[in-house]
């Protein structure tokens, strides 16, 4: 690629299609976090979410705040600080416990009635929640509406045939005049079968486009020397607003 400009005007890949088959088990997932594969971690926080916050909270006080696919994400804590009410869901207990170790935050943990063998981990303050289950299940567990979803690291995570239940889920999850902040890449997926996987704008307008209007709000390069092990030679990173119709 010759400069940024011309990175990041390179068109959608054609063949949508052709990891649509690709499956990880949930077992797969847990085993990253045993393993310590937990490169999609980030520890100073998304720089993207940081750029754009202002627009994303709208300078709005109190909201509930949802993270799909949570891991420990530094940002959970951000939102509790600023006065926010935050609500994560993750597969992995070990990235929930690690999560409260690292941010020094106090916590319980109690069964999910409804899903037999989850849990939910609450910080002393009441102010975070993480439960601790599968993704699909959560709706059983009557966790309330959200006033804005934070998604780096779900939809792109989600089995490509799931992204459709996966999108119903987070739509039903929303409050009215919710905010989805969606961060997704782009990438040759004849070259990376995936995860992250690739997900392209008009899958994005499939799956929300009815419900949501959806906004570009940046793009960027985010190849480092550590994706050529993926076999591809450009990462672009979207970030889209999604908000009501």
């Amino acid at each position: 690629m010759d400069d940024t400009r011309t990175l990041l005007d390179i068109k959608e890949y054609p063949d949508t299609e052709v990891q649509k088959d690709r499956v990880l088990t949930l077992e797969e997932w847990q085993e990253k976090w045993v393993s310590r594969k937990i490169r999609f971690h980030q520890e100073q926080g998304h720089r993207l979410l940081k750029k754009h916050l202002d627009t994303f909270l709208k300078g709005e006080n109190g909201l509930r705040v949802f993270f799909p696919l949570c891991g420990k994400a530094v940002e959970m804590k951000w939102f509790a600080d600023l006065g926010h009410s935050v609500v994560g869901v993750e597969i992995s207990e070990l990235g929930i416990q690690e999560f409260f170790t690292e941010q020094n935050l106090s916590y319980s943990e109690e069964p999910i009635m409804e899903i037999p063998g989850a849990k939910v981990f609450k910080s002393s303050k009441g102010n975070i929640s993480l439960y601790c289950c599968n993704l699909f299940d959560l709706p059983r567990a009557n966790i309330g509406k959200f006033d804005r979803i934070w998604d780096r690291g779900a939809l792109v995570a989600i089995n490509p045939g799931d992204r459709e239940r996966y999108a119903d889920i987070m739509l039903s999850l929303t409050r009215k005049g919710f905010r989805y902040l969606l961060a997704v890449l782009s990438y040759d997926p004849t070259k990376h079968a995936g995860p992250p996987f690739y997900v392209p704008d008009a899958e994005i307008k499939k799956l929300l486009g009815s419900v949501c209007n959806i906004h570009c709000l940046e793009k960027t390069d985010v190849f480092e020397e550590q994706h050529k092990s993926w076999g591809i030679d450009y990462l672009v990173e979207k970030l889209y607003l999604c908000t009501e119709k």
